[in-house]
Parts: structure tokens; sequence; C-alpha cells
């Protein structure tokens, strides 16, 4: 079976132990910090690691945005996003999208910033969804026209390059990577946030360890992960991740608290260097860690897809701020993100860490239903 999510990172035999046993010191988190420190032109006390990347976000809204602010991001995103705008007291401005790629551009940008002239905007934040990135150009000059700054969230595109070579975490004020499940990066749970200039003030460290529970978790994830997928060969998947989720053993990654004293594991922090280390550094940058096709009659097409032996039920996003039991809390107003809402109804996420030999059955019943670009 083919599994988009449910720890599909983890199902080669040797990654589960190897995250499992993994240990790790002092020195393993500094060799961290002092990898990003140079991948993205500062030095490694402009860099904090965390137990999750909404935090990362958080902080550096809080570090360089006023309270009160608007903060212009993608209208289409998790609600992790939302949580950390709200967490640095200020008001997400939710910016419509283009299909093609699932991110905005300047030109709605633009429209957003005129819609929202009274919200005293002050930053945007780049999301980069799915890892696909676009013309960043034109959105840097957006930003230095109208003097925002600008953030990179590097969740879905770490190694990621843009149209102009640059690469992402590269261009903004600071760069917020997450190493959660599925992530470009993946330990389970995890974050680091980089701030791009040197002449910022150093950053204060996170000085608790997660707790007991979270961190048995993190190292039990890929575990419960090879068991859903085995009871999915069984019929069972669905019903087994739920009782494992009501008694505590895992849980859902939106529900992560943001927490600025909690530290990544030094052992996260090893697994996680040795994961962007092997990002290949060339020209075009890694690809898109999820494809992504709109199809008509979504339910049906995961049904049909799931006989078949593809999981593919755990989409990013299914609503335009995700996870759809947080949506009525994010005061999305939908007729402001029209083709955003119109994508959340359609989308399916076709996994990349596959060889595209075993979707061919999949790409065949995805073209069946497939939108056209005259129906967008």
């Amino acid at each position: 079976m083919i599994f988009l999510g449910q720890a599909s990172n983890f199902r080669d035999h040797h990654k589960t132990p190897k995250h499992f046993f993994a240990r790790g010191k002092k020195s393993d988190s500094n060799a961290l910090r002092a990898y990003l420190a140079a991948r993205y032109g500062t030095d490694r006390d402009h860099v904090a690691l965390y137990h999750n990347g909404r935090t990362a976000l958080g902080v550096a809204l809080r570090t360089f945005v006023p309270e009160h602010s608007g903060i212009m991001v993608t209208g289409f995103t998790c609600s992790a996003v939302i949580q950390a705008i709200r967490y640095a007291k200020c008001i997400p401005i939710y910016v419509d999208i283009d299909p093609e790629t699932l991110n905005f551009t300047a030109k709605e940008l633009d429209h957003a910033y005129v819609r929202h002239a009274t919200d005293r905007i002050a930053a945007v934040i780049i999301q980069n969804t799915l890892g696909n990135t676009g013309d960043i150009r034109p959105i840097e000059d957006f930003c230095h026209e109208h003097n925002l700054v600008m953030i990179e969230d590097l969740a879905h595109c770490t190694g990621c390059k843009y149209s102009d070579g640059r690469e992402v975490g590269t261009v903004g004020r600071a760069a917020c990577l997450s190493f959660g499940k599925g992530k470009s990066i993946d330990t389970i749970s995890g974050g680091a946030l980089v701030f791009n200039r040197p002449k910022d003030p150093p950053m204060e460290q996170p000085y608790d360890r997660p707790s007991l529970g979270d961190s048995a978790r993190d190292r039990w994830y890929p575990v419960f992960g090879r068991q859903i997928r085995f009871f999915y060969h069984l019929g069972l998947g669905k019903l087994w991740t739920s009782f494992l989720i009501k008694i505590g053993c895992i849980s859902r990654s939106a529900d992560a608290d943001l927490d600025p004293t909690v530290s990544l594991m030094h052992w996260q922090a090893k697994l996680a260097l040795r994961q962007i280390q092997s990002i290949p550094r060339s020209k075009s940058g890694r690809p898109p860690i999820r494809d992504f096709y709109l199809v008509k009659k979504r339910k049906l097409v995961l049904r049909r897809l799931e006989k078949m032996g593809y999981i593919l039920n755990d989409t990013w996003y299914d609503v335009p701020v995700a996870p759809a039991r947080y949506y009525k809390k994010m005061r999305y107003h939908e007729s402001e993100c029209p083709v955003a809402t119109a994508v959340a109804k359609h989308i399916i996420n076709l996994p990349t860490n596959y060889p595209k030999s075993d979707l061919t059955a999949a790409y065949k019943i995805i073209k069946e239903y497939q939108i056209d670009d005259h129906e967008q």
C-alpha cells in the first residue's frame, strides 16, 4: 500500500530503529545551529531550536512586529501559522492564491493590502506550500515598497529554490523551519528559527526539555506509524489510529502547544542535521514534498484510491485553514479568498517519496476526475 501520512517517511525498515534508538548531546544541537547559520548566512547566536515550528514562527513575529499589527499570510494554510500570529498578538490577513502554485502573488498581496489598509500591516509570511515556490522578486519588491518584514516559513520547502535561483530561507528577515510529521525535515516534532541579519540582537535560547509524554510520543510515533500502516492492510487503520489518539500514544500535529521555553531534543537535532545535510545542493533545489491535483468528487476519488491501495486521506489542506475541526475559529472570510476556498474543496495530494511507477494506477484514477483549467 502507498501512504501519504501515517509516518510514511519511516516506511524503510532501517529508519524507524535509527529514530527510536537515536542518542544526542549538546554538541549535536550546537552543530545543527552552526550548520543552519552557515547555510542561511548568519551566525550561531542567531539560531534557536524549539520543540515545534510554530514556536519559531511566533518568536519571529514577536521579535520583529509590533503587537496588534496585521500579518499577511496565504489563504491556504494550517492553523499552526494562525496560532503563531495570535501568539504575537497580531491579526492574520488572508491573501488569495494562484491555483497553479498554491501561493499568493505580488498582485494578490497588493489587493489584500489595499482592502486591509486600516489594519496596520507590518509583515508577510512566505509559505511556499507543499514545496512549490514562485516568483519571489515581485513579492520582495512589494515588501520593500511598503516597509514590511518578510518571514519565510520553511516547513514544506527546506532546500527548495526560488525561480531566481536563491535558496528558500535566505531572502527574508527570518527563516522558520519545522521538523514535524511529514514536513521537509521530519523528526516527528521540532523546529528552528534563524535571524538572517547578524546585526540583530542575539537570540534567547530555550532552556526546558519537553515533557516526558511529549518525548515518548516523539520516540514512538514511527513505531506506531508502522502499526497503523499494518492495520490498514486489515481494514482497521482508521480505527487503530483513533484508539492510539484516545489513549494518548500519539497526538494530532495541529494540537501542539506553542512554548518558546521548550527546546528541541539533542537526539532530534542530530537527526535533523543529517536530513538537511543530505538535501542535494542542485541548481533547481529539491522537488516539492507533495504533488497536487484538483479533482471533482474528491470523496469518491479518495475511496476509489483506497480500494486500489492508496491511502491519501492526509490532504493538505481540505479546508482553507486546516484542520477542519479548528476552521470556524480562524475567522476566515471565504469571499476574500475565493480561489483558496475552491482549491480546498478539490485538492488531492500525492506523495513524492515513492517511485512514480508505484503511483501509475493513482494517476489514472485522478485523471478521470481532474478539473481542467477552464473549470477552475
